[in-house]
């Protein structure tokens, strides 16, 4: 019960706000809260995740088998039948539970305790029409992508490779890992397939990620393989003195540090930062931690600079599906304005000859192609590094004409063993001239 109630709060936190919190931060708040015991906060992670990952079908589902439809108003009375519905299409929790706590639920609130006859009857026949529902979402991109997202896509990408997008966020991710040392190794001990990225990636349904060998000597750490790419970008010489902005939560910090560089890690966010300390510790790295604005940085000479600027995510929906349902078409323009700020301030901590990498988890060309594309035409003195295949391990589908990152959610959508494909990222590498 405790469970379902703080995935329930979780949800109706994002529903009908104007600014809503990250799905994993309201998660929390609610777990915390309820001092849920792990696994029971594990399975209201689990319920808030699905409910988002298939939100446009329960939506319209729920939609149609009330007289009135889906009020707007009630984002509690929503995120009751919504957390419900999801536990009945994707869960393995039997139908008659799953409506019973509902309805448990619906009467312990006084906003919904009028309802509990009406949440009985429409849970019920989801559950009685559940392969009929499953059956309306086969097209993805339609169903279960708000609109502009989905014209967004299919205008960047085409509508057949949209679609395939959109498909593998349904997938949901698999959970990858950047190993410290001899991957092969450490692939073969923790059973995991090793990505032509050089990233390992978990079987599903493994261990808790704390419990698993090499987590507390620090021989890996966990991220995604598109996320891994950028650092590797740089290949930095031991001693390489590297900044790295909005560096938080830290895995591109940890890939530099531990190829030898000297890094400075810059963030505004202390909490965010504490994440990057922890590891910091855990690997025995040294890396100097800075909690700032990256605009506070004044001019300097830094042999290389990764900017991972702050973007919409919309890379990130597979494993963050809350993101395509908060986000908003107007974000774009204003991250993108950010974004093209950040970029000329981190062109000048650059030294003449050295590398700048510019980075986001976003799908959208304004932030990534676009960005690059007016960066270079109003700055004269860098031009781009052209990604090689072999620095993508072998993958040439991964850069795009101008020679940039490009991964995309559908790209490895084969690994023997494991779940595929990958975050949406662009990156792209500039020198500045000597």
């Amino acid at each position: 019960m405790g469970a379902r109630r703080a995935a329930l709060q979780a949800v109706a936190a994002l529903i009908g706000q104007e600014r809503p919190p990250a799905l994993d931060d309201a998660v929390a708040q609610a777990t915390r809260s309820a001092s849920l015991a792990p696994a029971d906060a594990a399975l209201a992670r689990a319920i808030a995740v699905a409910t988002f990952r298939r939100y446009g079908l329960i939506r319209a589902a729920l939609g149609r088998r009330l007289e009135q439809g889906l009020p707007a108003a009630k984002p509690q009375l929503t995120a009751l039948l919504a957390t419900a519905t999801a536990q009945i299409l994707d869960l393995a929790v039997p139908d008659h539970a799953a409506v019973d706590l509902a309805v448990r639920l619906a009467k312990a609130d006084t906003r919904t305790a009028h309802l509990a006859g009406l949440v009985n009857a429409v849970l019920r026949r989801v559950a009685r029409e559940r392969d009929a529902i499953l059956a309306e979402d086969a097209d993805a991109l339609t169903v279960n992508t708000p609109d502009w997202l989905a014209r967004r896509w299919s205008a960047a990408y085409g509508p057949e490779q949209a679609g395939l997008i959109a498909q593998a966020h349904l997938a949901g991710a698999a959970i990858d890992l950047t190993p410290r040392g001899d991957g092969a190794d450490w692939a073969a001990r923790l059973g995991a397939v090793t990505l032509p990225t050089g990233s390992l990636r978990l079987p599903e349904n493994g261990p808790a990620i704390p419990e698993l060998p090499g987590f507390q000597e620090g021989a890996w750490w966990v991220q995604d393989a598109a996320a891994a790419l950028p650092a590797r970008l740089l290949a930095p010489e031991p001693g390489t003195r590297v900044l790295d902005l909005c560096a938080a939560p830290g895995g591109k910090t940890l890939q530099l540090a531990a190829a030898g560089a000297r890094v400075t890690a810059v963030d505004r966010s202390a909490p965010r930062l504490e994440r990057l300390r922890e590891n910091v510790a855990r690997l025995g790295l040294a890396v100097e931690i800075v909690v700032a604005d990256a605009f506070a940085l004044v001019p300097q000479d830094h042999d290389a600079v990764l900017l991972d600027a702050p973007c919409s995510a919309t890379g990130t929906i597979r494993r963050h599906p809350d993101v395509a349902w908060i986000k908003a078409e107007a974000d774009i323009a204003r991250l993108a304005g950010l974004q093209a700020r950040l970029l000329d301030h981190a062109a000048a901590l650059v030294r003449p000859g050295g590398l700048l990498v510019y980075c986001t988890c976003s799908l959208e060309p304004e932030e990534g192609e676009a960005q690059i594309a007016a960066f270079l035409a109003r700055e004269a003195g860098f031009t781009r590094v052209p990604i090689r295949p072999e620095e993508v391990g072998g993958v040439a589908a991964l850069i795009d004409g101008n020679g940039d990152l490009r991964t995309l959610p559908c790209h490895l959508p084969e690994v023997p063993g494991a779940r595929g494909g990958l975050d949406g990222f662009f990156a792209s590498r500039l020198r500045r001239h000597g």
